[in-house]
């Protein structure tokens, strides 16, 4: 997402679900049996209390308690106090959210330009979290096999360099490709991934007209941004990262070869996306899981819908 370091929400989601989780059980086990046995010793009290005013005459004096009476302090008695039904009470609540977060779609929000056009800032989507396999969370560790990461997939994941922070990008080359990407031209396995024109895109944030050109990648057909103003070349070199001598940099561009178990990865905005042409490769460990749809946009809600 190119979002800043933040404080990681599903550590906190499960320490939510811990704190909740002992008090619904203590509750569920402990409080609410004690509530009951005391209304029962309650309501018991207050039918011998009944029970003896009746004997002695009493009953037309308004001093014995009704059975509506019986049932308010039954009642009153069980009540569950207001700590329980902010700690207990949220407990299913918070345990829906949980699992669907970690095992079906987690939401992310784009705060930058570097997908557009297919993806524009203030998108709000979900992303796969079972296609690429199940993961235990917090820990990573892997559950089920699940699918490859496919040519043309639009993944969120951990940046290498800082996993604190969530990336959203295309990729480009799977394990064992080469990749090139020279004078603007993205070059796959040596062959060239065809562009086709499509009017220009108005960037309005920079209230700039762009190239726009229809490509496919895989079974993915999206559409990318090229500013032709802007040099084909890493601007300022790129940073040192794991399995840097597998890339080769020149005037030009680069030609990588993507290591095992890596991923090459490109914003759709080719000339705004810090991306693996910067930072490197990124690790299959670190990938979250796949975009697969915008689900809104108050700013641009006709960019709701699929992602390709």
């Amino acid at each position: 997402m190119e979002t800043a370091p933040s404080v990681n929400f599903t550590l906190l989601l499960f320490i939510l679900l811990v704190v909740t989780g002992v008090f619904w059980f203590a509750e569920r086990w402990y409080f609410a049996p004690q509530r009951r046995r005391a209304a029962k010793s309650a309501v018991a009290q207050l039918q011998e209390r009944r029970t003896a005013l009746q004997k002695q005459g009493l009953a037309a004096d308004g001093a014995v308690a009704t059975d509506a009476d019986i049932d308010a302090a039954r009642e009153r008695v069980q009540r569950q106090p207001w700590w329980l039904e902010w700690t207990a009470g949220l407990f299913p609540v918070i345990l829906v959210v949980f699992l669907l977060r970690s095992f079906v779609a987690e939401p992310f929000k784009i705060p930058s330009g570097s997908m557009e056009p297919t993806l524009v800032p203030g998108d709000l989507i979900l992303v796969n979290k079972f296609e690429y396999g199940l993961r235990l969370p917090l820990l990573d560790t892997r559950l089920t096999p699940g699918e490859l990461p496919r040519r043309g997939d639009v993944i969120v994941f951990r940046l290498p360099k800082d996993p604190r922070i969530d990336y959203i990008k295309r990729i480009v080359g799977l394990p064992g490709d080469t990749v090139s990407y020279e004078n603007k031209q993205l070059v796959i396995n040596g062959k060239p991934v065809k562009e086709t024109p499509l009017p220009d895109y108005f960037d309005p944030s920079t209230m700039t007209y762009y190239k726009q050109y229809m490509e496919k990648l895989g079974t993915h057909e999206h559409r990318i941004m090229i500013n032709p103003m802007a040099p084909p070349y890493v601007i300022g070199g790129p940073e040192s990262f794991p399995h840097r001598d597998m890339c080769h940099y020149n005037a030009e561009g680069f030609v990588c070869k993507v290591p095992k178990g890596n991923y090459f990865v490109m914003g759709d905005n080719r000339d705004n996306s810090l991306d693996s042409r910067y930072w490197g490769f990124v690790p299959e460990r670190n990938i979250i899981g796949q975009a697969f749809v915008v689900w809104m946009n108050f700013s641009a809600p006709k960019n709701i819908g699929l992602i390709h």
